[in-house]
């Protein structure tokens, strides 16, 4: 009976630790950009620093699943970030605005861990890249429609400070 009472506690404080865990955010860097309205723009991204080299990937709803298009524009920065080695990068996750606040932040966090696995099979260095989640906090398109909600299921690349 003893035996049956601890593990119940210990299962239930491991649960606790795996919710807390999903719901926090590392921030390792900020980045230059401005809220209009409830639109974030930001502004140090990969494709300023280097032209025909986007600065975004797209996920369908609820995915983290690189599109071909996305492991293509991931190529190019790649091949970008080997020719400029000094420079590290942020990956920031972002989801749109269904869903609750903890959901999109692990969803957010989990779309740019991809893309961050992604980037290292192309021999960048973990050291090089952070990862850092918004959730729907930042949207880029405010709008509720499935336009507005594609534009925000993203990751995107800045250049970290």
């Amino acid at each position: 009976m003893n035996l049956s009472k601890n593990l119940k506690n210990g299962f239930l404080i491991l649960m606790a630790c795996l919710v807390l865990t999903a719901c926090a955010t590392k921030k390792t860097s900020t980045t230059s950009g401005q809220m209009q309205g409830d639109t974030y723009t930001g502004t140090d991204t990969v494709k300023e620093l280097a032209k025909g080299v986007p600065d975004r990937v797209f996920f369908a709803t609820n995915e983290t699943v690189l599109t071909t298009a996305s492991r293509e524009t991931l190529r190019k920065q790649a091949g970008w970030l080997r020719k400029n080695s000094d420079i590290n990068v942020v990956l920031e996750g972002h989801a749109d605005e269904r869903g609750t606040r903890e959901y999109n932040l692990a969803l957010g966090e989990r779309r740019a861990n991809s893309a961050k696995d992604y980037l290292m099979t192309y021999g960048i260095s973990s050291d090089r890249i952070s990862v850092l989640s918004y959730g729907k906090e930042r949207p880029v398109d405010s709008g509720s429609s499935p336009l507005a909600w594609s534009k925000n299921r993203r990751s995107v690349t800045v250049k970290a400070n």
